[in-house]
């Protein structure tokens, strides 16, 4: 069994949210620094026509399926995701083994205030992780970020700037690091800072965490309309079309 599955130009890691973050944390084993990408439908069709943003996705040592439309589009394409990964569900699953192997770690996205904010917050339930840097995501220049997370020596390094900045940031950064994990995992940071909340549970055990985040902000309708065209454009490809 192949264990990626292409969708729409972009690889993507057949795995379940536990075998992604083995995954992961067998990185540290690898010399230098590592990437890992969850793009959800939205991304990937953002990506199938810009081969710039192809390029950085499928450079990834780990891409993961956030959203439960790519997990339907692999099994429309007869080779099935078995589960959602969303980025911010492997950052809970990767804390308590950061904490419990004092790892450092550093937080760099959000508005002014909530990397700080989400640091008091993770170590109130993980006081063993060193977080070792917060940046902000608001700058001009990226030799400063890119020092200060080298000096800082981390394991881990939590991009949460947005897609597709996020990754296009680690992409183009990357060469500059010697080591660390760095994972593009969206808003993630507002949740740990209590500045966003997650989908209840009674959304997300139903997939449809899209349905809570349009009725709490409606205006992301024209973002949503991606979600058809996303499974629009994955029956073509099974057909062998364009």
């Amino acid at each position: 069994m192949n264990d990626k599955i292409n969708i729409l130009g972009i690889n993507i890691d057949k795995v379940t949210i536990n075998e992604a973050v083995d995954k992961i944390i067998s990185l540290e084993n690898k010399e230098g620094p590592s990437k890992v990408f969850t793009p959800n439908s939205e991304i990937i069709y953002l990506a199938k026509d810009d081969e710039e943003f192809k390029n950085v996705l499928n450079s990834s040592d780990i891409n993961t399926a956030d959203g439960i439309g790519v997990v339907y589009a692999s099994k429309i394409l007869n080779n099935p995701i078995s589960e959602r990964v969303a980025g911010y569900d492997v950052a809970c699953k990767l804390l308590p083994y950061m904490n419990e192997n004092k790892k450092k770690l550093f937080l760099f996205g959000g508005k002014p205030g909530v990397a700080e904010t989400a640091k008091e917050n993770i170590l109130k339930m993980y006081p063993g992780i060193d977080i070792c840097g917060t940046l902000n995501g608001y700058f001009d220049d990226s030799k400063s970020i890119v020092n200060a997370i080298n000096e800082s020596s981390a394991d881990y390094v939590f991009v949460c700037l947005g897609a597709p900045k996020q990754e296009k940031w680690i992409y183009n950064n990357f060469s500059s690091f010697s080591k660390g994990i760095f994972l593009g995992i969206g808003g993630s940071l507002d949740v740990f800072a209590g500045t966003a909340k997650r989908a209840p549970q009674f959304f997300i055990k139903l997939n449809i965490e899209w349905l809570y985040r349009l009725l709490k902000t409606p205006s992301r309708i024209g973002r949503m309309m991606a979600l058809p065209k996303f499974a629009l454009c994955v029956l073509k490809s099974k057909r062998g079309n364009k």
